[in-house]
C-alpha cells in the first residue's frame, strides 16, 4: 500500500505486516482456570497467517480512496472464501448492505464522534485502529487486500496460544491471569490512554507487552474484531478448520475493547453484533493462506 511504517510499540513496523500461526488442534472457548472449563468443543485449525495487527485508519482510508467499499464497486461473488471452507465467501445478495457511494461510507463510519478513529484527512489516527465498520465492510477490506476474515475458531486459536489454551493472548505460564495496561488497552477501573473517557489507541502502542505466542497484539483489548463466523450458542462439532455459515441473526466478535474490564478480555470469551451493526468498540483484522 505504501504506507509508512508507523505501527507497534516504538511506531517504526509496518502496519501491513503478518505472521504466520502455526496450525494444530485446541478445544474452542476453554481455559485452564476454571472459568471456561468445557472442553467440548475440540478444533483442528491448518496454518494460516493472520495480521499482527488490526486494520488501522491508514489502511482503511487507503482502501476507501481506492475506490471500494461501497455498492458501485463490490466484491465478486465468491472472493474472500476460505481456503478450506466450500461457500464462504462473499454473496451477491451482500451488495445492498453495502454504503451507497463514498459519502455514505465516510458518513458511516463517523458513528460516534467521541470515539470513531475515522477523520475526514489524514492526520494523528493514521495508525489507531479502525472502527465503526461493518461486518460487510471488514469482508469487503480483507477481499480487497487479499485475505479474508478469519473463522471464529481460527482467531480463538490465535488468542489462546492454540493447544497452549492461554488465559489471555500473552499468558505464560498459560493460566496466568497477570494484566495491566502493558498487556492491553482496556478498562482496568482506570483507563490505560491519557484520556479520562477511554480510546481506541495506536494498534501496539498501548500493548507493549501483550504479544501472543505468534506476535499478534491487541487481540485482547482496544477494538473488538469481526469474524467470519455466524454467532449461535453453541459450536459445529465435529470441527476440522470450520466455521459456522449457517445464516443466524448475528455474526461473532472477539477480543474485547478499550471500555470492557479484563473477564471480556479472556481468549475463550465471545460476543456477538448484527452484521450491518456499527459500533465504535468494533474493528478488525484479516487472515491469509499460509505462505
Amino acid at each position: 500500500m505504501g504506507l509508512a511504517a508507523t505501527c507497534g510499540p516504538g511506531g517504526s513496523e509496518s502496519c501491513c505486516r503478518g505472521e504466520t500461526v502455526a496450525g494444530g488442534m485446541f478445544f474452542r472457548s476453554y481455559d485452564p482456570t476454571g472459568a471456561y472449563p468445557n472442553m467440548g468443543a475440540p478444533a483442528l485449525v491448518s496454518s494460516f497467517g493472520l495480521d499482527t495487527y488490526e486494520v488501522t485508519v491508514g489502511r482503511f482510508r487507503a482502501f476507501v480512496e481506492a475506490g471500494f467499499g461501497t455498492r458501485g464497486s463490490p466484491p465478486a461473488a465468491g472472493a474472500g472464501a476460505h481456503p478450506r471452507l466450500l461457500g464462504s465467501g462473499w454473496e451477491d445478495a451482500w451488495n445492498m448492505n453495502l454504503a451507497l457511494d463514498r459519502a455514505d461510507l465516510v458518513a458511516g463510519v463517523k458513528c460516534q464522534s467521541t470515539h470513531q478513529t475515522w477523520t475526514d484527512t489524514p492526520g494523528a489516527n493514521e495508525s489507531h485502529a479502525m472502527s465503526c465498520v461493518t461486518w460487510y465492510e471488514a469482508m469487503a477490506f480483507c477481499i480487497w487486500d487479499g485475505g479474508y476474515l478469519p473463522t471464529e475458531a481460527e482467531w480463538n486459536y490465535a488468542a489462546s496460544g492454540g493447544a497452549e489454551q492461554r488465559v489471555y493472548p500473552w499468558s505464560d505460564p498459560a493460566s496466568s491471569t497477570a494484566i495491566d495496561c502493558p498487556y492491553a488497552n482496556y478498562r482496568p477501573g482506570r483507563f490505560c490512554v491519557n484520556d479520562p473517557v477511554g480510546a481506541v489507541s495506536q494498534v501496539g502502542r498501548e500493548s507493549s507487552r501483550g504479544a501472543g505466542r505468534w506476535q499478534h497484539v491487541d487481540l485482547a483489548g482496544n477494538v473488538y474484531e469481526w469474524t467470519l463466523d455466524w454467532y449461535r450458542t453453541s459450536y459445529p462439532v465435529p470441527c476440522d478448520d470450520c466455521a459456522n455459515l449457517t445464516l443466524a441473526t448475528d455474526r461473532v466478535l472477539r477480543g474485547g475493547s478499550f471500555d470492557l474490564d479484563a473477564s471480556s478480555l479472556r481468549a475463550a470469551f465471545r460476543y456477538y453484533l448484527t452484521p450491518s451493526g456499527r459500533d465504535y468498540s468494533v474493528g478488525f483484522r484479516c487472515a491469509r493462506s499460509a505462505p
